[in-house]
């Protein structure tokens, strides 16, 4: 029992720090122009992308056959959808101008932390199954997913603050996000060395539900702030970031 209660305060640590060290940076920013948060939202779209091309889909792909980790996608996406539909009908009721922008970035910002929240879930079960292997894979991997948590926390932050919520409530937000990768860590440290298929079922649902939040709320929004070519230029950014830090 120990074992397991030590593996989860670790991947509860290293889930939280680094979501909560970006959402704190996320909510600094002053500079909360319609280019600058087009490109914020399009770095941490193409983000997201790279985490899925060349980290979710390949593991589920090495542990399951190509059409669990399709099922899993699509379970995935159809959970985001309806996500997207609840919280779509709490900001229906939006008026014109400034306060339509604002309740679109708090959408955004609350649909991200959402599919953040379902991403760090196989995250954790990475970080339990990997201690089972041993403790150094164990603790990079803890400590892989803890960097690129960072811009993922970002991502958060800056679209909830400038959809008018609290910076308190907004570093709330981040953190219980990031508390689903202790969750995680704990059922990976019990399941991780008996059932190898649910992780990468975990692995592709995560790739499907940020597959969805990119197509369906990061770049549509991104695009819809800004028209130029910093959407663009962000998004490439931010899916060169995402392949340093998948390899990491």
């Amino acid at each position: 029992m120990s074992y397991l209660l030590q593996t989860t305060l670790i991947g509860l640590f290293f889930g939280t720090f680094g979501t909560t060290l970006g959402g704190i940076i996320g909510v600094s920013f002053k500079n909360t122009s319609n280019k600058f948060l087009s490109f914020i939202l399009s770095l941490a779209s193409g983000l997201m992308l790279s985490v899925v091309c060349f980290d979710l889909i390949p593991e589920s792909m090495e542990l399951t056959s190509i059409s669990s980790t399709i099922i899993g996608i699509l379970l995935g996406v159809f959970c985001m959808i309806a996500c997207d539909i609840i919280v779509q009908k709490k900001f229906r009721n939006v008026g014109n101008g400034i306060n339509t922008k604002n309740n679109n970035l708090l959408k955004t910002g609350i649909i991200v932390s959402i599919g953040l929240a379902l991403h760090n879930f196989p995250e954790g079960l990475a970080i339990g199954s990997g201690f089972e292997a041993s403790l150094k894979l164990g603790y990079s991997l803890a400590l892989a997913i803890c960097l690129h948590d960072i811009p993922e926390g970002i991502s958060m932050g800056v679209p909830m603050k400038s959809g008018g919520m609290k910076k308190s409530k907004v570093i709330f937000y981040v953190v219980m996000s990031g508390v689903t990768t202790g969750i995680g860590a704990f059922f990976g440290a019990l399941i991780g060395a008996i059932s190898q298929k649910i992780i990468a079922t975990c692995l592709a649902f995560a790739g499907g539900a940020m597959l969805y939040i990119v197509s369906g709320e990061l770049l549509p929004e991104s695009n819809n702030l800004y028209k130029g070519r910093f959407p663009a230029l962000g998004n490439i950014l931010g899916f060169i970031i995402g392949m340093f830090a998948t390899r990491l």
